[in-house]
This record gives C-alpha cells, structure tokens and sequence, in this order.
C-alpha cells in the first residue's frame, strides 16, 4: 500500500529540485521582473533546501501523499495545487519575516512552472501505474466481507475496474450464509465475526465492506479499533453503483456518516450549452475532414459502382426514427443476408456484431478499423439528429426489445461516440454497452463530454473493438 505514495514522493522530489534550478537559470536571462541578474550558487543551493521541504511538507499536510488520494478522481491533483499554493504562501510570508530578499522573477517562476509540472508528473505517474496494474503489478489485496451475493456483486464491480488494482483474495460471510466458495467461485475464508484476525493473517491491504456485513454499526466500530494498529485500509461499499462522484456529498451528523445521492442530471445533456458545443465541434470537423470526407466517398463508389452513403433508420432522443448517415462499408446487398447471419451465429436480441463479417467490402474494412464511415454523422449531429457524445444509435428492432430502464438511453440525443467506444466498441458484451450508455445519462457532465472526446481519439487509433 505504501510503494505508491513513496514512488510519488520521490517523483516530486525530483520535479522540485529541477524547477528550482530551471527557474534561477531562467531568472537570470530573462528581464521582465527587472534587470536580468544572476543568482549565486550557494544562494540556490539554500534556497533549493528550504523551499523543497516546505513545498512536499505543505502537499503531506493537505493529504497529497495519503494511499487514498491516488489512481482516481481529482483530489489528488486538488490537493497537489492547494499544497502548492499553501507552500508559496508560507514561503512568502518566511521570507518577510526574515526580512530576506528572495528574486521576485526567480519565486513565480519557480511555483507557476512547479505546479504545472507536478500535476502533469502525478497524471503520468497514474496513467503508468494503470499500465503496470494490468500486467499484474501494484495490486492492493482486497478481502471482502458481507453476504456472498454482495460479495459477488462488489467483486465483479472491481474487476471490472482493472486500473485501481484491486485483487480480491478472499470473502467473509456471515455464519448463515457460509459455504466453501460464493457463486463466482471466490473462497470463503471464515466467519464475519472473526473478519479482524482473517485480515490481518492473510496479508490483505484493504478490507470492503459490503451489504449484508453486520447487524449493528456497532460491530463495525469494534472492526476500526482492531485494524487501527495494522496498515490495512477499511472502505465501506454502499449497494449504490454506476454514480459518479459529482452526484455524491457525504454529511456527518451526530458522529453518522450520510450520503447524499443528487438526481439523475440525463436532463442536462438537453440544454442550450451542449447543442451549442455540437453545432460549433461538427462544423468545425466537417470543415477539417472535407478533403478526407470526399476522397472517402471516392473511393467507395469505385470499388463497386454503388452509392458512396448507407442512410439507416435509427432510433434516436424520446424515440424519433431519423436517417443515420455512414459511409457504405458493406456489399449492396447486406441486409438480405443478415438473417442467414443471425441464424448462423445464434443471434437474437441487441445489436449484432460479428468478427469477419463476410459482407463487409475490402476498403470497408480499414475504415471501421479507424472508424472513418462513421464521419458523415458530422452532418447528423449539425442537423440535430445526433450529438457528438452519447449513447450508441440504436436500430428501432432493438428499441423493440428493451426492458424499461434500457428506455432511459433514449432520453439524450445518441451519439458518434461515448462511453461505449472508449470502453471496447465492439469487444463489450450487449449487457455492458447498456450499462455504460445508462451510466452516461444519469451522470452527465460537459466535462465528461470533454474527458470521452480526447480519450475516443486513442480508442480510434488502438482499433480495439473495432469491426
């Protein structure tokens, strides 16, 4: 548990130690904070000590170092900067105090490039601590304790979250729901009553609590105490999922923790700023990809003399059918062998999706691999039929199946990408892609919008899912 926070301490030893010395070389060629001047080398030297300890001491007294700030989230990049603006503020008043006279061009410097540094260097360190977490590495071993079906349900939700590198070892149930392994086959280790010794004698680091735990908040208190001499991390999982963080604020009353859930906020993907965001991204992209756009419709009406666009009805927001455009990446006559297709490979509810579709054409196939047929949407989203971010388009026989929560996709405007792109495309099962198209609309957030847009750029050119 502690390799993380030293590794980053570390890091940001570095980052500091080389922002100072690039800001007292810079202080002394620039002149825009007075006459360029150098800055002695012992004077560095001091300066370089005191400012280094006071900068990671402020980031250690916000909490920048604490297990549970890193792997996800903002508030370890929050913490990084209110640190840094809490160490420039000591600093300041020290050297008025002391009455010393500190370069004024050498102190912003040093804070306006730190800062940037240290943030980028912790969201480097993250993503490399994903990459190593998925072969294996940085693991946090997690014992869970509660019913084996919250068990189940908490365990699935965790391996499904690879990159926080939470390894469940193990399961303590209570002593009327005891048996060797749950249902997805994790062993049981023992009684819920004797959760404490089992933590601590199996080597985990952090120990779930899930539903159906403990009768009493009071045997959760007696479970603090004994893990509270023993470097094991205690986090309470509420039976609440697919909520972002955004729609969560906890209030302490009276010693008892309480959660607050706000709404759904699906309605805010309706507003006047997202369809701006639309209007203006699409034309943007339509003007950048013009020459691309015309070379592609080119060419697919020379490889076979058919049109160059598939027009498909598709059900879009409050269930309106609407034309969805797409460069023509299939034989003409698709659609009369899709139900040999369906036949051949047992198909029968969601979207249908096939690796080596047999009636995909050869300039078909590189442009679904970098999704290139799907740029006419551009004109879709301007016309208002599409968004540039939000739930798969779904086929009206697809609509046709859906259970009554599957409807709440419906409510936004569908999307040339979202969650489901950026997750896996096509390598996610139908059960998943709802999942994640439902997570979209309850959550929704212009930032998020931001957050998928950079990320389908590398989801694109990773080809992952793509057929």
């Amino acid at each position: 548990m502690r390799t993380i926070p030293v590794l980053v301490l570390f890091a940001d030893l570095v980052l500091i130690v080389s922002t100072i010395a690039f800001a007292a070389v810079v202080r002394g060629r620039i002149t825009i904070f007075g006459d360029a001047a150098e800055i002695a080398s012992t004077v560095v030297g001091g300066v370089m000590v005191f400012m280094t300890v006071a900068w990671v001491g402020s980031i250690a007294l916000i909490g920048g170092y604490e297990p549970q700030v890193f792997d996800s989230g903002l508030d370890e990049y929050k913490r990084v900067l209110r640190g840094s603006l809490l160490a420039a503020g000591a600093i300041g008043i020290a050297c008025y105090l002391l009455q010393y006279e500190l370069s004024r061009g050498f102190f912003v410097i040093a804070f306006l490039v730190g800062i940037v540094e240290l943030i980028i260097g912790r969201f480097i360190f993250r993503r490399l601590t994903f990459a190593a977490r998925r072969r294996g590495h940085l693991l946090h071993k997690v014992l869970i304790a509660g019913s084996r079906s919250h068990a189940d349900e908490l365990a699935l939700n965790l391996k499904r979250e690879r990159r926080l590198g939470y390894r469940v070892t193990g399961v303590v149930t209570p002593a009327y729901d005891m048996s060797p392994k749950t249902r997805s086959g994790i062993a049981v280790l023992g009684d819920i009553e004797n959760v404490a010794d089992i933590a601590i004698k199996s080597g985990c680091d952090v120990v779930f609590i899930a539903g159906g735990a403990f009768g009493s908040s009071a045997l959760l208190k007696e479970l603090v105490w004994a893990l509270e001499t023993h470097n094991i991390q205690l986090i309470v999982a509420p039976s609440l999922t697919d909520v972002s963080g955004e729609r969560v604020r906890f209030r302490p009353v009276d010693g008892l923790p309480l959660i607050h859930v706000d709404g759904p906020r699906g309605h805010l993907a309706t507003r006047g700023s997202k369809r701006l965001f639309d209007v203006v991204g699409s034309l943007t992209l339509i003007l950048l990809f013009s020459p691309l756009l015309a070379v592609l419709a080119v060419r697919v009406r020379l490889h076979d003399g058919g049109p160059a666009l598939f027009r498909q009805v598709r059900t879009g927001r409050d269930e309106k059918a609407f034309r969805c455009l797409k460069f023509r990446t299939m034989v003409l006559d698709a659609e009369a062998l899709l139900a040999r297709l369906h036949e051949e490979q047992g198909h029968s509810n969601g979207l249908f999706k096939m690796k080596d579709d047999p009636r995909i054409t050869k300039p078909g196939k590189w442009m679904r691999r970098f999704s290139l047929d799907e740029l006419p949407q551009l004109f879709n989203v301007l016309r208002g039929d599409m968004s540039l971010v939000g739930p798969r388009p779904p086929l009206p026989s697809e609509v046709l199946s859906y259970e009554k929560s599957t409807l709440r996709r419906l409510r936004v405007r569908p999307g040339m990408t979202g969650l489901w792109q950026v997750s896996g495309r096509s390598d996610l099962t139908w059960d998943e892609t709802v999942r994640l198209d439902l997570y979209y609309v309850d959550n929704w957030s212009m930032l998020q919008d931001i957050s998928i847009l950079a990320r389908t750029v590398g989801a694109v050119f990773r080809s992952s899912g793509a057929y």
